[in-house]
Order: C-alpha cells, then sequence, then structure tokens
C-alpha cells in the first residue's frame, strides 16, 4: 500500500478496442467521491506506463511483458479478418489461415496477435500502424488479421470482416503493478469480476435459514394437530372429501348452485 491509497483519484489505462464504459459507470455509482481518469494508450506502451505508475491499473491485451506486473485475463476475443466487401472472402461465414495462403495480408507494427508466422504472402512493408493497416485494405492493397473489436474501432461502409480460424486470440486482462495492489485496486477487481455490492450481505442471510424449530413446537401441541381434523372443516384434502357428509354440506352445496 503506497501513494495511490491516498489519491482522490483512480488512473485507468485502456488500450484500443476495450470499452471501459460500463465499468466506469458502476466506479461512478459505488464510489463517487473518487473521480476516475481514463487513459488512453497503445498495446505497446501500456506495460511500461504501468511500471511506471503512469496509471494504477489498466485494460491491456497479452501477451505482454508481465515483468513487476499482475494480470486478471477478463475475456477472449475472436480474431478476424477485414477485407473490401466486393471480396471473394466477404462472401463465406468463416476463413481458414490457409485459405489465405495467395493473399497479401498486412502485419502492423502495433500487432496485438502473437503469431508464429503470420499467414499469407507479407507485403512489402509493415504498415506502421492498425489504423495504416486499414486504409491499405480499403485501397486493395492486402488484408488484415485483427482483434474484432480493432476491427469495429476502425470501421468503415467499404469494408467487412470475417472470423478467421486457425489463428492466435488476443486476450483482454486488468493489469497493474504488483507492489501496488491497494483498495482501488481491488475495488475495481471487484467491478469487472462482477461482484455486486450486497455479494457479501447475502452469504449470512443464506445461513440464517435454519428455522426447523416450528415442526417442534407444533408436535408440543399435539392435540392441536387433531383439533382441526376434529371439525373437519372444508378443503383440507382427501380426508375432508371422505367428511363431507356429515359437515361438509353447506360448504359443498353452494358450488352446484354455483354452476347453475
Amino acid at each position: 500500500m503506497t501513494g495511490s491509497d491516498a489519491s482522490p483519484s483512480f488512473r485507468l489505462a485502456y488500450v484500443p478496442g476495450v470499452t471501459p464504459s460500463k465499468w466506469v459507470r458502476i466506479w461512478n455509482e459505488r464510489l463517487p467521491g473518487v473521480p476516475l481518469t481514463l487513459v488512453p494508450l497503445s498495446a505497446a506502451e501500456a506495460p511500461g506506463v504501468l511500471r511506471d505508475r503512469g496509471a494504477d491499473a489498466g485494460l491491456v491485451r497479452l501477451p505482454m511483458d508481465r515483468t513487476d506486473l499482475s494480470a486478471i485475463p477478463l475475456y477472449t476475443e475472436t480474431t478476424v479478418v477485414v477485407v473490401p466487401k466486393d471480396h471473394i472472402v466477404a462472401a463465406v461465414d468463416e476463413v481458414s489461415a490457409d485459405e489465405l495462403a495467395d493473399e497479401i495480408v498486412l502485419h502492423p507494427l502495433d500487432d496485438t496477435l502473437d503469431w508464429e508466422r503470420p499467414p499469407g504472402l507479407p507485403a512489402q512493408e509493415r504498415p506502421a500502424t492498425t489504423a495504416d493497416a486499414i486504409e491499405l485494405v480499403a485501397a486493395g492493397i492486402g488484408l488484415l488479421a485483427v482483434p474484432q473489436s480493432l476491427a469495429r474501432l476502425h470501421h468503415r461502409k467499404d469494408l467487412t470482416y470475417r472470423p478467421l480460424s486457425d489463428a492466435p486470440q488476443s486476450r483482454v486482462a486488468l493489469s497493474w503493478p504488483e507492489e501496488e495492489t491497494t483498495d482501488l485496486v481491488e475495488q475495481f477487481i471487484g467491478i469487472v469480476r462482477g461482484r455486486t455490492v450486497n455479494s457479501t450481505r447475502g452469504r449470512p442471510q443464506a445461513a440464517v435459514q435454519p428455522k426447523a424449530k416450528r415442526p417442534d413446537k407444533a408436535d408440543k401441541g399435539g392435540a392441536g394437530r387433531r383439533k382441526p381434523t376434529a371439525g373437519k372443516p372444508a378443503g383440507q384434502g382427501s380426508r375432508g372429501g371422505s367428511g363431507a357428509p356429515k359437515g361438509g354440506r353447506s360448504g359443498r352445496s353452494g358450488k352446484p348452485r354455483r354452476r347453475s
């Protein structure tokens, strides 16, 4: 625990394609006195900024250099291939990496996928960024494999994308400096893991259910159980039906009249 605990705000870094709005909204509802500041970063610079304490925690992409950093994987993204709308790939529901063997597939320098060998044919030069690669796809120069959220982030009307099988996937994780697991970091961990404010209160309530003493009270007044059977009131199950000729005529005589 260090200075982050005394900080009046919580700095949350996030990388392109990750949408923290839902978690930020929950944070603002639960901790209105602790403003949350968003710090947009590229996937490549996020680990260094966290190690340098430029943010209290960050929504990052794995794999990454996790030296001195803790990380909790949150979800795994589908990998897609971005193509022009009139490309042959647009006519299928899914494409495999092997089917792109004769295609030029762009491999930007900020690529977040851990390829052993990128699919397709390499371009003459690697684009500097994913945004640059998207422009080249629109110009008909090649295709691009990215996590689905990045394809949505760089959406264009003249492009589309399809799931790419046999490809590495990008995992989104919550990361923070190992030695800075502050109370505020713990609060945010609870939010991304879906813990509710009343989740801890629900446990003792579930344990307080043993009300098995009611049968004991009934046993003490054994005669009390016999009293209702002696009078045989209407509506006591099958026994009530068998005793109807004696005490139940007035109760049952009204039912045929209601039918008529």
